[in-house]
């Protein structure tokens, strides 16, 4: 089920090197197979022996006629039809390709949730820049800090052939989503019976291009995130700006909220780690299935292997899926989803001995050929599975990149759930939005505020 190796070469990994922070890049020999049996960013190119997962033929090419003003995104797999639906009826059959977090979905809610398998279309695909700089991060790019920092690299995916824990997740929180991005969408977090307030929110994102240039006084930001709510009318006009850096033990995340009541910014520590977020549904930390400091986790590379997981999600995203139709009571209406067979790389994250945190450990299956976290399952402190996460992702191939168009956290306790990132019923993203540091100091925060 699992493997730890160099993939097709089949030299083991000692499970010693996942806390190892002292190899990290790989010479010119390993990174020539960049592009060739290897994707460009990592991902192994040839399909499996069965057939079920093909070979990466270099994924969706770039088209500028992708976005439709009708229905969105356009689906190029729109005429593929379901190969298998997993109930609870039937999951055990296929629990090796499920993690233990969908299990326990499928037993929540056996008589409304589903997987409906599609067949696999590895569709990922980036502009050829974006995989010139992964192949030089291959050779330069290191760990610093215990792997609390990254040293040396493009803010692309900086390990494309990871040898620990860390160096897969340090992809994820560094892999491509554009450079300058304005974009809206909206969240809920229905009630049981499944009502809900829509939020709807914009964003301003600035991914740093000189990220571990520290000749730069902005050396050390990894993104820049100027947030604004804009609905319900109660929240309306509060803003949020975060500073996420690529050191978190040199500089951790500068967070600060402007609030309308007060018309004053202010310092907000508090957006980092545990502490709570969307209604006590999600931590700080669960916003993109992982984000900010790893430092109190420690981080074991379990392996590779092959499972359903959320991919193409196409339907979901379409303007012709309102958000009515999307958010049922319990979950996302499975009818909209789709799941198909991939390889993921499986990172844990155990609560360190004297460090505090609500989840005790954290299982991350990572998609191979995105470094995306499509699934996440999230342990209590009695060792229980208490929340199940899976992020629905697109190619937005008139980039192209893959980003998530409605990620889900799921609380099995309370029967609840956040649902966000949806953008179904706003205005299309704006991957080319002009962008500088200077639009994401605290001084622009307020004036952006009382404007």
């Amino acid at each position: 089920m699992f493997r730890l190796e160099f993939l097709s070469t089949g030299v083991l990994i000692s499970a010693l090197l996942a806390s190892s922070m002292a190899y990290a890049h790989v010479d010119a020999v390993q990174a020539a197979r960049l592009g060739k049996d290897l994707t460009p960013i990592g991902g192994e190119r040839a399909g499996n022996t069965e057939g079920t997962i093909p070979a990466w033929d270099g994924g969706l090419a770039k088209r500028v006629d992708a976005y439709d003003s009708v229905v969105g995104y356009k689906d190029p797999f729109v005429a593929d039809k379901p190969l298998l639906t997993i109930s609870a009826a039937n999951a055990d059959r296929y629990a090796d390709k499920l993690s233990p977090g969908q299990m326990a979905m499928l037993k929540r809610y056996p008589k409304t949730w589903k997987l409906l398998v599609y067949p696999t279309r590895r569709s990922a695909s980036y502009p050829e820049s974006v995989y010139e700089a992964v192949k030089l991060n291959a050779l330069n790019a290191r760990l610093v800090e215990d792997g609390n920092g990254v040293a040396d690299a493009k803010n692309v995916v900086p390990f494309p052939i990871p040898h620990s824990g860390l160096e897969v997740l340090w992809n994820h929180l560094m892999r491509y989503r554009g450079v300058g991005i304005k974009r809206h969408f909206a969240s809920a977090q229905p009630q049981i019976n499944g009502d809900y307030v829509m939020k709807k929110l914009s964003d301003i994102i600035l991914f740093n291009q000189d990220v571990t240039d520290n000749s730069k006084s902005n050396g050390n930001i990894l993104v820049y995130t100027l947030q604004s709510t804009l609905a319900p009318a109660r929240q309306a006009g509060e803003i949020t700006l975060v500073h996420d850096t690529v050191n978190q033990v040199n500089t951790p995340r500068l967070a600060w909220n402007y609030a309308v009541g007060q018309r004053r910014v202010r310092r907000a520590p508090q957006i980092a780690y545990d502490n709570p977020s969307n209604d006590g549904l999600t931590t700080i930390d669960n916003n993109d299935m992982f984000s900010g400091a790893p430092d109190r986790y420690d981080w074991q590379l379990i392996g590779k292997k092959e499972m359903y997981v959320p991919y193409n999600s196409f339907r979901l995203a379409s303007k012709t899926s309102k958000y009515s139709d999307i958010i049922k009571p319990g979950h996302v209406n499975p009818e909209l989803l789709r799941y198909e067979l991939h390889r993921v790389w499986h990172v844990r994250g155990v609560l360190k001995e004297g460090q505090r945190h609500i989840y005790k450990q954290r299982d991350l299956f990572l998609d191979e050929d995105t470094y995306q976290i499509v699934v996440a399952d999230h342990y209590d402190n009695r060792g229980e599975i208490w929340r199940v996460a899976e992020a629905n992702t697109i190619n937005y191939y008139d980039q192209p990149l893959v980003w998530v168009t409605g990620g889900a956290t799921y609380d099995l306790i309370s029967g609840r759930y956040n649902i966000g990132g949806l953008a179904n019923e706003e205005v299309p993203f704006d991957f080319n939005a002009s962008l500088s540091p200077a639009d994401f100091s605290p001084g622009k925060l307020r004036q952006d505020g009382v404007r």
